[in-house]
């Protein structure tokens, strides 16, 4: 979330926390939630950079008549600690099948990854990220009181938070599930990361995340508190997460971290050069559409809305500039030959986009 995805769908970096975020958090905090911020968002300008060349000299180069052989469809996972350094990967600390371990971060990026694998594989059949068992790899404890957590298109790195205003990045499972569905839609739809394309590249990963929390705890729409990153903002912080699916703009109100600025409709569409043209808060209006278009179908999410979204993200239709009308257009479609063109699910699915005013 903190980078420019590129449209061949070269390995790109996303960052959890929007720099708008960060940098209200600059300017309004304490000398040292400032200089944190501000050693934040040097920290993911350099190793994005850094990434970005690597990840282009070392991306695999496939013929185009030889497809993937796909791995067996079983969770392959390690994570590592940095031990509060830079260095990627780290120590390996905890493999697959192996027992907890002593620390809370290590085992909730243990559990969060399996959490992430089963759902897709389950709900979709979905090997892995990529769809061909690509093996799931953690970091925690990247850097010292690191207010972010990304994944750079080969694995998920978790800061520790700086305690005050946000607690360790493992903590929260849709915010896991985020970050590791940038890579599903890195390679089904490679969504170009900037304005409308982008806000929908952040707006898939806050659906899915969402639904994977709601699949781990088994929870109908209806129960679901559709937000992204509840229990990530430390106590004393006024607000309930980073993002609400249901009321975006609502999330929080706080003097350092500033004001929730997603629109929750078209009318209000923030039109800024900032954050890749506001992919962060942009995406606050499909979001709101598959939350209404959930809630109408009713049951659990991601059986049928979830269906939807999931058919429309690898929909041969897409493409890397795909905007708001053409991606809700997509999924009415795909609702439509799922469905049927009269049924409840294809009229919710389309009722929820005139809502918020995309169609």
């Amino acid at each position: 979330m903190c980078n420019r995805a590129r449209h061949d769908r070269v390995r790109s970096i996303y960052c959890i926390l929007p720099p708008h975020m960060l940098k209200e958090i600059a300017k309004n905090g304490t000398p040292q939630q400032r200089s944190l911020a501000i050693d934040t968002l040097a920290a993911d300008h350099t190793f994005r950079q850094i990434r970005s060349v690597q990840a282009a000299m070392l991306a695999p180069r496939r013929s185009a008549s030889v497809p993937p052989v796909a791995a067996a469809p079983s969770a392959h996972r390690s994570i590592y600690t940095a031990n509060n350094t830079e260095t990627l990967q780290g120590t390996l600390v905890r493999s697959e099948g192996a027992p907890k371990s002593n620390d809370e971060s290590v085992d909730e990026a243990y559990e969060g990854l399996g959490a992430t694998f089963e759902f897709y594989l389950e709900i979709f059949h979905r090997n892995s990220i990529d769809d061909a068992g690509m093996p799931l790899i953690g970091t925690v404890h990247f850097d010292k009181e690191y207010d972010n957590a990304f994944w750079n298109s080969q694995q998920m790195v978790f800061g520790d938070g700086d305690g005050t205003l946000f607690n360790r990045f493992t903590i929260a499972l849709d915010v896991i599930g985020h970050e590791l569905t940038h890579g599903v839609t890195e390679h089904a739809a490679g969504l170009a990361y900037s304005g409308q394309p982008g806000a929908l590249n952040e707006s898939v990963s806050d659906v899915f995340g969402s639904l994977i929390k709601q699949y781990a705890l088994k929870q109908t729409a209806d129960k679901a508190d559709w937000l992204i990153g509840a229990g990530l903002l430390a106590s004393g912080v006024k607000g309930v997460a980073l993002r609400s699916m249901k009321e975006p703009g609502t999330a929080y109100d706080d003097k350092v971290l500033g004001k929730d600025p997603q629109p929750a409709d078209m009318t209000h569409y923030v039109h800024t050069m900032q954050d890749n043209q506001g992919v962060h808060i942009n995406s606050g209006i499909p979001n709101r559409a598959f939350c209404l278009g959930a809630l109408n179908i009713g049951g659990y999410a991601w059986e049928k809305a979830g269906r939807i979204w999931y058919e429309t993200l690898n929909d041969s239709h897409i493409k890397p500039n795909t905007n708001f009308k053409t991606f809700a257009k997509l999924t009415v479609s795909n609702a439509n030959r799922l469905y049927g063109s009269s049924s409840a699910e294809a009229n919710a699915v389309n009722n929820a986009w005139e809502t918020v005013g995309v169609l």
